[in-house]
């Protein structure tokens, strides 16, 4: 495979709230036990592909701040493999672990955050149901988007999405490998802004899933037959958990 742009996009680990099924929207919420281990297993399963980023963007909140947190210490702090100790240019980096020096570059990006969910966040289904039961039976009743009182729109989950995509384009090219840390709600808006659909689809992401994309940045504005051209364009892993069985 020739040089190309890679990119990981990370659901956070478990938090406190996901454990006790809460709408979070931009609360704050801790990582739960559970989800610390998860995001340790994800650090090893990284670590041990040789998968190093050269950047990372997460979302502000707590909840994937923290798992930002745990995989970037451990990419830090653990022994690197020596295939990947190989690799890393040394004059480029700064910090320094079992001789070698190591730097992560990680900047929060507000795009990435959570559906704002205005008046629900923080609540459980039955209690929103209890507070606002004239409105949980309009949402309960039909398939089509609701306005919730305060909440952001699908427009403007789009909308930010494009943004991030745009930006995370116009700034990074072949041989840029990045994490991007983010929540299951607006991930969806981010692939499909990637992979360049009118539409949104639901994706079940589940907590420290990857999603993986390879790009020949040089040729993404082409236009030409090679926008159709697969070798181009990779999606290497989808909803990939395989680390929470070990």
């Amino acid at each position: 495979m020739h040089r190309v742009m890679k990119l990981l996009f990370i659901r956070h680990a478990q938090s406190v709230g996901n454990q006790e099924k809460r709408m979070q929207g931009h609360g704050e919420f801790e990582l739960s036990e559970r989800g610390r281990q998860q995001a340790e297993k994800l650090a090893r399963r990284l670590l041990a592909d040789g998968w190093h980023p050269s950047q990372v963007y997460t979302s502000p909140l707590k909840r994937a701040a923290e798992t930002t947190q745990i995989l970037v210490d451990y990419f830090l702090t653990a022994p690197l493999p020596a295939a990947v100790s190989d690799l890393i240019d040394a004059t480029a980096m700064s910090g320094d672990s079992d001789g070698v020096s190591r730097k992560i570059p990680v900047q929060l990006a507000d795009e990435l955050k959570e559906f704002q969910n205005g008046i629900f966040e923080g609540l459980t289904w039955s209690e929103a149901v209890n507070r606002y039961p004239d409105l949980c039976h309009r949402l309960e009743s039909s398939p089509d988007w609701i306005l919730i009182p305060g909440a952001e729109t699908l427009e403007d989950a789009r909308s930010r999405s494009r943004r991030f995509i745009q930006t995370l384009l116009q700034q990074h090219r072949n041989g840029d490998h990045i994490w991007i840390v983010t929540h299951s709600w607006i991930l969806q808006h981010l692939i499909a802004e990637l992979m360049g659909s009118d539409r949104s689809w639901r994706l079940r992401a589940h907590n420290t899933a990857l999603f993986e994309f390879w790009i020949d940045r040089d040729r993404w504005e082409r236009t030409d037959q090679n926008r159709f051209n697969t070798d181009l364009w990779q999606v290497h892993r989808f909803n990939d958990c395989q680390h929470l069985q070990s």
